[in-house]
């Protein structure tokens, strides 16, 4: 990976009837748009699942943790048949 993919990208969203920025590498906005098109959702919608969940932690840390949590259950699934 180039060290230009691991510059930040902040992109605006609306989320629960309010704009906000959040801040990820883009392999993790390539992630998270891939994820939300695995559950049917867009990518506003996942991030606001995922923020109505997070507690007291970070937003942009809570998508890192939920894109690894998807990919580490997806790597672990047995093969489909």
């Amino acid at each position: 990976m180039s060290a230009g993919g691991l510059a930040l990208k902040k992109r605006s969203l609306s989320i629960a009837g309010h704009r906000t920025s959040v801040s990820l590498e883009e392999a993790f906005w390539t992630a998270l748009k891939a994820l939300a098109a695995r559950r049917g959702l867009s990518v506003a919608a996942l991030v606001g699942e995922i923020d109505a969940g997070r507690g007291d932690a970070n937003l942009s840390c809570a998508l890192r943790v939920a894109i690894l949590t998807d990919a580490l259950a997806r790597a672990e699934a047995p093969p489909s048949a």
